[in-house]
């Protein structure tokens, strides 16, 4: 089958539902991140520094990484909204990098962490659906 003939068959209408759940859950996790990076920012001392974490990075800094990556996670999120094909590439990609963010924050946060590690995986999920990013 040619790639003109893929991009005329008809879409699945839960593909697309899938494409549209998995842009709002990106939207959520963005400004949870957001939150969490602004958190980190505006008071240093609001998350416990855990002693002898293998990756001790200050909070501000971990403030930082959550607030860039929501920012771009809320970009990709309206991307996918516009069905295009970067964004699905860039939201999979994302919200990996989220997953893994979250998973070196665990010490600082840990039900939060764990709660957003889960939404990432659901998200994976429906982006990694049949039909659900058409190239």
């Amino acid at each position: 089958m040619s790639r003109t003939e893929r991009s005329q068959q008809p879409v699945s209408g839960w593909a697309v539902g899938g494409i549209t759940f998995a842009a709002t859950m990106l939207v959520i996790i963005g400004i949870f991140h957001m939150i969490t990076g602004l958190a980190a920012i505006i008071n240093d001392e609001f998350f416990i520094r855990v002693r002898g974490y293998t990756f001790d990075l200050d909070t501000t800094a971990w403030g930082w990484i959550h607030l860039v990556l929501g920012i771009l996670l809320l970009v990709v999120a309206f991307g996918l909204y516009s069905r295009a094909t970067w964004a699905g590439v860039s939201a999979l990609f994302l919200v990996v990098l989220s997953a893994v963010d979250n998973f070196f924050f665990i010490p600082y946060y840990p039900w939060w962490s764990l709660l957003l590690i889960g939404l990432d995986i659901w998200v994976i999920w429906a982006l990694t659906r049949p039909g659900a990013i058409r190239t």
